[in-house]
Order: C-alpha cells, then sequence, then structure tokens
C-alpha cells in the first residue's frame, strides 16, 4: 500500500514520500521471501531470495537462503539413497547432509536406519534364495523383520521346506528306480500344491512307467534265459523305450526261429548218426532193410514202408521186394518193378525223391486191427551210391512229411547207399573167399590179402562217421603236405637236375680224349708195321687196358646214378636159361682157360623153360658176380648154379613171399674169401673188403653196389656166404615170374640212356692175354676204297679215327666244324659215309645233320652220330635230328667198322 495525502507538500511531502518508499521496500523483500518460501513449501528448492536488503532483513535473507541449501541437500541425499536403494537395487547406500541438526539431522538418520534394514532384509533374502538356487536347501531366512517383510520371510522359509521335502523324495525315488534298481518307488511330498504338485505326480508317473516297462522287459528277459521262448513284451511303451521292447522281442523271435532250426538240425544229425551206428557191420541185406524200415518209423512217423532192392544183371535190371513195414499184400501189386515202371521204377530211373500229397482215398489204405483210412503223404526215395541206384523206399503216413524230415531221409539215403554198397562188397568178397579156398596152395597169400580187404572194409564202414568229421582238417592237413611234396619234389629235380647235368659233362668230358687214347693205344697194341718193340706193345696194351677200366669207371658210376635215381626203365620179356647158359660160357670159358681155372654152369633139376625178367640186367649182374669171382680166384674153380628155391632170401622180402615161384643164381668160388665183418661193407658203393693201400686187388668197389640196386629194380636180393681164404658164394634170388606193374604202360621199353652196348669181354684187369679179342687190322673189300667224312672240332679224335680207317684202306675227309663239313659235302659228291661229333662249335652236329638232310641229293646219306654224350635220350635226339645210326665215344672200332659196312652197302645200294 501507498499513504496518499492530496495537497500535501513540504516535510509531510516528505514523510509521506518517505513512508511510501519504506511500504515499497517492505513490500518487494516480503513478497520475495514469501516467494522463496511458497516455493519451498511447494518443493522447489531451485529459488533463492534475491532482493537488495540490509539489516536484519538481510539475515533473514542469508538463513532463509542457507535453509534452502540445507533443504536441497537433505532431498538431494534422500532421493539418491531412495533410488539407489529402491530403484537401482545398490543396497547399503547412506545419507549424508553437511551442517544439518535438529529434526532435519534426525530425519537424515531415519532414512539412513530404513535403508539399512531394507538392505539387511532385501540381502537376507537375496542369499537364502541364492542358495535355493544353487541347490541348497539347508538355509533360512533368519533376518529381523515385521509385517509384511516377516510374511515373506515366513513365505520364503515355507517354500524352502517343500522344496527340500520334494528333492528328498524325487532323489530317493530317482535313486532307488535309477541307482540301486528298485523298482515301485513313489515320491511323497505332503502340503504340495500347484506345480509342484503336479511335478510331484508327473515323477510318480515317470517312476511308475519304468517300473512297469522295466518288470515288463525283465519277466520276459527272464523267462528267455530258462528257455522260454514263447513270450514277448506287450507293455505299453513310446520312444526309445519302444524301439528297446521292439528290438528284444525281434531278438526272442529270431532265438526261437535259431533254436528251432538248431532243434531240428540236432534232431537230424542225432538221428543220422544213430544209423550210422546201427547199420555199419550189418551183413545181411533182408536184416539191414528191416532194421531201416523200423527205426524209421519212430522217427518220421509213417505207418507203411516197403524196401525194393535193385537186382541188377545187365540186360534187365529191376526192383525187387525185400522186406516191409505193415505192409499188406495187394493182388494188383507186383513184388518187382523194371526201370521207369510204376513210381518205384521211375524214382529208381530218375533218382530223385518223388512227394505226392493229398492221396486218393482208393489208392492204398494203412490199415490196423481198429481201421483203415488212406495216407496223407506218400514219398519215394532212392537209394545211391556213387550215382547209381542201390534201392528204392517208400513210405506212407498219415501226417504231413516235414521239411526236416525230408532233409534226413535224403540224407540217410546216401548212408543206407554206403551200406548196401558195403554190404555188396562184402557179400562179393565172401564168395571169392569161398572160390579161393578151392584154390591151390600158391594162392594162400592172395586169400589172406581178400580177407585183410574185408576186414579193412568192415572197419573202415564202422569210423565213417567219425572220419566225416575229419575230412576238412585231413583235407587241409593233405593239402599242406602235398604242397610241402611239391616243394621237395621240385627241389629233388632241381638236384637231380644238376646231378644229371654234371654227370653228362663229366662223361662227355673224359669220354673225348678217352676216346683217341683208347683207339691209338689199340692201333699201337696191333703193331701192324710191325715196328715196335715187344715192350712197347705191351706198354700199348698197358695204356688201352687202363684206359678201359677208366672207361669201365665211368659206366659204373652211370649206372649207379641211374639206379639210385629211380630213372631205370625195365624190358620184361621170356630169358631161356639155356640160352642164358651159353651165353655165360662163351663169355668166360676164355677167361677160365687164361687163367686154369675149372668153370662149369649147372641148371638145375625142374627147372622151367625161360625166366620173365629183363635179360639184360639180369647179365649184368651175373657178369660182374663171375668177373669177381675169376678176378678173386687164383686156383680151383668158379661155378654158376640155377635152380628153384624155397627160401635163403630176407625174411621181410615181400616180393619174393609173394613169389609163387623163385630162382636162384648161385657164383661160388674158392677164392680168397670175405670176412665176416666185411661181408655188409662191400656192397656199400666205392668200398672193398681190403681197403688198404698195399691192397692186392684193384678195382672201384661199385660192382656189388650196382648188383645189389639192379637185383632190387629185378624184385630180388643178393645174399652172400663166405669163409675167409675159402672162398664165396653169391646168390641172387628173383622172382620166376617178373611183377606185374613192371609191364603196365609207362615201364616198358628197354633203358638206353648211354646207348652203349655190353662188353662182350672183360678188361685187362680180369687177367685176360690180350685186350678185347678182337683180330688185328685186316683188309675188308667192303670198306677199301670208300670214302668217309669226318666231322669234329677234336683234333685228337680226327688222328685216331683217321689212323684206324686208314688201315682199311678207306679214303679219309675231315671238318672240324659242322659248317666245314657241309663246304666239304658239296665239294665232294661221292663221299660214302658220315662221322658226326654233335658238341661242335659254331654248328652243332644236330644242326648240321638236320641241314644235310635238307640236301634232296644227300637225304639217303649214311650219317653215323659218333659222340661222348651218352644219357638218357642222346641217342633218341640223334636219331631224330636225321641219323642213320649212333655210336658212344670211347668207339669200339669192331662196332664202328660193322656200322661202316652197313652204312656202306647201303650207300651202294
Amino acid at each position: 500500500g501507498q499513504a496518499y495525502v492530496p495537497g500535501v507538500a513540504g516535510t509531510w511531502k516528505d514523510l509521506t514520500d518517505s513512508v511510501n518508499m519504506m511500504a515499497g521496500n517492505l513490500t518487494a523483500q516480503v513478497r520475495n521471501i514469501a516467494e522463496v518460501t511458497t516455493a519451498v513449501a511447494n518443493g522447489d528448492l531451485s529459488r533463492k531470495i534475491t532482493v537488495a536488503v540490509k539489516g536484519e532483513i538481510l539475515e533473514l535473507k542469508n538463513t532463509i537462503n542457507i535453509m534452502v541449501d540445507q533443504l536441497n541437500s537433505f532431498a538431494s541425499e534422500v532421493t539418491r539413497v531412495a533410488r539407489e536403494v529402491g530403484t537401482d537395487g545398490k543396497l547399503g547406500g547412506q545419507a549424508e547432509v553437511k551442517g544439518v541438526a535438529g529434526t532435519w539431522k534426525d530425519l537424515t538418520g531415519s532414512v539412513n536406519m530404513m535403508a539399512g534394514n531394507l538392505t539387511s532384509q532385501v540381502r537376507g533374502i537375496a542369499k537364502v534364495v541364492t542358495g535355493v538356487a544353487n541347490g541348497d536347501l539347508k538355509q533360512k531366512l533368519t533376518v529381523a523383520a515385521k509385517g509384511e517383510i516377516a510374511a515373506l520371510a515366513d513365505t520364503i522359509n515355507g517354500m524352502i521346506d517343500t522344496l527340500a521335502t520334494f528333492a528328498a523324495q524325487v532323489t530317493s525315488v530317482a535313486r532307488e528306480v535309477g541307482v540301486e534298481g528298485k523298482l515301485g518307488g513313489q515320491a511323497s511330498v505332503p502340503g504340495a500344491a500347484g506345480t509342484w504338485k503336479d511335478l510331484t505326480d508327473n515323477v510318480n508317473q515317470l517312476a511308475a512307467n519304468l517300473t512297469t516297462q522295466v518288470r515288463a522287459i525283465a519277466e520276459v528277459a527272464t523267462a528267455v534265459t530258462t528257455g522260454d521262448l514263447t513270450r514277448s513284451i506287450r507293455v505299453e511303451a513310446s520312444g526309445e523305450v519302444a524301439v528297446l521292447k521292439d528290438n528284444i522281442n525281434e531278438m526272442i523271435r529270431n532265438l526261437r526261429d535259431t533254436t528251432q532250426k538248431n532243434s531240428e538240425q540236432d534232431w537230424l544229425k542225432t538221428n543220422l548218426a544213430k544209423f550210422t551206428r546201427l547199420l555199419p557191420g550189418q551183413k545181411d541185406l533182408l536184416a539191414v532193410a528191416k532194421l531201416i524200415l523200423s527205426e524209421l518209423a519212430p522217427l518220421v512217423s509213417p505207418q507203411h514202408g516197403v524196401f525194393y532192392l535193385l537186382d541188377s544183371p545187365k540186360d534187365d535190371p529191376r526192383l525187387k521186394l525185400l522186406a516191409t513195414y505193415a505192409y499188406k499184400e495187394c493182388k494188383q501189386l507186383g513184388t518187382q518193378f523194371k526201370l521207369g515202371e510204376g513210381l518205384i521204377g521211375q524214382c529208381a530211373l530218375q533218382k530223385e525223391r518223388i512227394l505226392l500229397t493229398n492221396v486218393p482215398g482208393d489208392y492204398i489204405q494203412i490199415s490196423s486191427g481198429l481201421g483203415a483210412a488212406p495216407p496223407f503223404n506218400i514219398i519215394v526215395l532212392p537209394v545211391l551210391f556213387e550215382g547209381q541206384v542201390k534201392a528204392v523206399i517208400e513210405l506212407a503216413s498219415f501226417q504231413r512229411f516235414s521239411a526236416t524230415h525230408e532233409a534226413f531221409l535224403d540224407q540217410l539215403m546216401e548212408s543206407i547207399g554206403i551200406v548196401l554198397n558195403t554190404i555188396e562188397a562184402n557179400m562179393r568178397t565172401e564168395e571169392l573167399l569161398k572160390q579161393s579156398q578151392s584154390l591151390a596152395r600158391e594162392l594162400q597169400s592172395r586169400q589172406e590179402e581178400l580177407q585183410q580187404t574185408n576186414a579193412e572194409l568192415e572197419e573202415k564202414a564202422r569210423l565213417l562217421a567219425e572220419q566225416k568229421a575229419e575230412v576238412e582238417r585231413t583235407n587241409h592237413e593233405i593239402e599242406q603236405a602235398k604242397q610241402e611234396l611239391e616243394d621237395k619234389a621240385a627241389q629233388l629235380a632241381l638236384t637231380s637236375k644238376y646231378k644229371s647235368e654234371f654227370l653228362a659233362n663229366m662223361s662227355h668230358e673224359l669220354r673225348t680224349p678217352l676216346n683217341s687214347l683208347l683207339i691209338l693205344a689199340q692201333q699201337l697194341s696191333y703193331n701192324s708195321q710191325g715196328n715196335l718193340l715187344p715192350k712197347q706193345v705191351e706198354f700199348a696194351k698197358a695204356i688201352y687196358g687202363s684206359g678201359s677200366e677208366l672207361m669201365t669207371l665211368i659206366n659204373d658210376i652211370l649206372d649207379l646214378s641211374k639206379v639210385e635215381s629211380g630213372t631205370v626203365t625195365l624190358d620184361v620179356g621170356a630169358l631161356s636159361f639155356t640160352d642164358l647158359r651159353d651165353y655165360v660160357a662163351r663169355t668166360f670159358r676164355p677167361v677160365a682157360e687164361a687163367k686154369g681155372l675149372a668153370f662149369s654152369v649147372d641148371l638145375g633139376a625142374n627147372l622151367p623153360q625161360a625166366i620173365y625178367t629183363d635179360e639184360t640186367y639180369l647179365q649184368q649182374v651175373l657178369k660182374n658176380l663171375l668177373s669177381n669171382g675169376f678176378k678173386f680166384t687164383e686156383k680151383g674153380q668158379i661155378t654158376l648154379g640155377i635152380a628153384l628155391a624155397s627160401g635163403g632170401w630176407s625174411a621181410d622180402h615181400e616180393g619174393l613171399n609173394r613169389a609163387r615161384t623163385v630162382v636162384a643164381f648161385s657164383v661160388s668160388d674158392t677164392g680168397i674169401g670175405i670176412a665176416a665183418d666185411k661181408q655188409k661193407l662191400i656192397f656199400e658203393a666205392f668200398h672193398q673188403a681190403d681197403g688198404t693201400t698195399s691192397r692186392k686187388y684193384g678195382g672201384t668197389g661199385l660192382g656189388l653196389s650196382i648188383c645189389r640196386e639192379i637185383a632190387r629194380l629185378l624184385g630180388g636180393e643178393i645174399r652172400l656166404a663166405s669163409t675167409l681164404g675159402k672162398g664165396s658164394t653169391f646168390t641172387l634170388y628173383l622172382p620166376h615170374q617178373a611183377p606185374l606193374s613192371w609191364t603196365q604202360e609207362g615201364r616198358l621199353g628197354k633203358d638206353q640212356e648211354d646207348g652203349r652196348p655190353l662188353q662182350d669181354v672183360l678188361p685187362p684187369s680180369a687177367g685176360l692175354p690180350d685186350m678185347s679179342g678182337s683180330n688185328l687190322p685186316q683188309p675188308d673189300a667192303r670198306l677199301a676204297g670208300k670214302k668217309v667224312l669226318i666231322i669234329d672240332d677234336d683234333i685228337r679224335n680226327l688222328f685216331a679215327l683217321t689212323s684206324v680207317l686208314e688201315c682199311y684202306n678207306m679214303k679219309v675227309l675231315s671238318a672240324e666244324n659242322g659248317r666245314a663239313g657241309l663246304e666239304v659235302l658239296q665239294k665232294t659228291p661221292d663221299i660214302d659215309v658220315v662221322l658226326m661229333d654233335i658238341m661242335m662249335p659254331e654248328m652243332d652236329g644236330y644242326d648240321t645233320i638236320n641241314a644235310i638232310r635238307q640236301l634232296p641229293r644227300l637225304t639217303a646219306l649214311p650219317i653215323i652220330a659218333v659222340t661222348a654224350k651218352v644219357m638218357q635220350g642222346d641217342r633218341e635226339k640223334c636219331i631224330e635230328a636225321g641219323a642213320s645210326d649212333y655210336l658212344p665215344k670211347p668207339v669200339d672200332i669192331a662196332i664202328l667198322l660193322s656200322l661202316l659196312r652197313a652204312a656202306v652197302s647201303v650207300s651202294r645200294g
């Protein structure tokens, strides 16, 4: 307000103006203070008193402004604490208002106390709830609280108790069901409601379902383990449990099927084994047939059965009724059938099972004392052995024959076929034995063999079932043994090949120089020019004799090698005893006369006309034995006795024991004899009775070893009886008839392995005054003037052969290899005969002969292969190449001249 004094002036005007000024100032100051206090009252603490004042009003202004600042600070702190605790969730905050006092200080303390209580309570609740969230259900909320907070604490503690009970119950059920295997457990949570009750019910339902399913599976599994395969799991299930249920049920079905199959196979094999035990050893066909039908009745339930046996004459085989089971004769049905006649004959013809089903009522009746009815099934079975029909069995049954029954019957027919064949074989054997009893004493050994064979057949039949189980193992062992034998055979073949190659090379390399040595020594010994002294002639004879002995040693080594390797084949034929006597007498009588010894060949009484053996090898053995007799006998006599023998050979010599007739060749002498401890030794290769360096008699020690092996090949043996200083008797025992196996294909043919003939005289060491008995060279008109071409790469052989042939006035041309020989033949068309060496450089003898035969004008030219190749097949190779004849080195001059005479006569013709 303002004082208005109309008409005032002067002091009163000044006073009025002063009062109005004071009123205006107070109004502005009070209004500003009122405006700020009103704003504070309305919560606006941002206003301040800004009016210019002085004095006490200034103090009031400052006091109010300070109060506003303190209220603003208090509000900010309380707001901050409220926001942190109530909004941001930051517990533990406190309001700090500096300079506050009185009510504001109490208010600040109350706010801080409230914030502290809330912090303590919330943190306690958070700790317990966190423990529950982490699975710790043992903690409880123990914070001091009242009102709703206390109610919340009680609720939380109740929740924890319920959760603990639920967890304990669920854990107990899970442990019992899932770990301990105690099925049937249920969770009990008193007071549970809502979700917890639903969860408890779900757990109990889970446990109940698992209990039901597992117990159902366990019940079925227990039944399976006890052998009950009829059960299956029928409990409701889904998911993986349903898959498990289906798999177990499928497993049970598979087990049931497998068990049934195994049971059927066990039944089949057991009953087959039963028949295998029953049938072997049976000897009567009728008894076997009845036994088979009667034993089949309880197994496959046939109510009717017949057994037809094949009586098989070659022209009209028939099946004849042998045995029956519950059979009633029927007039319209015969007791025998031809092949293809009726089902019996048709089954035998096609060799296959015939099965009839739904048999008509008027086909056949199975009858008993109570009635008669037709069968449901009829089966006709062929009994086969190695594809041949032995019998036919027909069975009829009211029931259907199962697949197992059919398989059993098919396999049984095989066993029956074996038994029937064995019985027939035994019956034939018995018939043969009965017939053999009427034969003479010499058939006794064969009779025993047949009896032994019969016993072996019966034993084999009895062991048939056991042997079937061993077949695979035996086959495996045989295969391994076969492989080992093949490996060893390959090694032996390789060894034999190396040995043969060595012997061939050794023989060739020794024969080549010996050829010229013997020829030239023989020519010198003839002294046809008369210009040698007697002493020089003796030197030549000594050289020839030594060479001949070396040649004999080479031949003996080859003979022994052939015999030991088993490559010798025999040429068996009839050899007359008189011819053998004449041959021996002709060969050795000059030897006996030269040494002044008596010699005789005695043929015993009752000797057959001839012996059937290899003539050449028998002569070789006798020559060796007689040569030794003459060699070691200085005075007295030598005797060869030939007679029948009934004993004297080794007791375990099966060949001689089985022979009906044995011939003994005994060579007796009155020589030095052999000590008892040396009698076995002399039959070993390279051994003699006197093996010292000062021995009187020479020799290689191979002769008796070869004789022993040849005797073994001939089916006999050599026995020795000797007394030192009195003489010896060597006896060769041979079967009169050579074993049949010698005459079979593959054993025929004389072994021409070396192509050399047996010598007709003994070497000089036997005591002969001359070397071979040949005469001195004499003119021969058949050879004189004939041209002969010698093709040989060895100049020594060319010289030696040329020297001999020129003595017979033959014209000799020579060539050092095949190519040079062809050139000579082309330049000299009037050559009468060719002597061809085989092993030569540039072009060997085979190629040269072949080239000569390619020339039209020389296809008939006589070519004699003269070679040191004397192993098996060498002669044949020369003849196949085109040679006219074959002569081994060292050359026998007499044989060479004989071949030349024959060759020039052919050439002349």
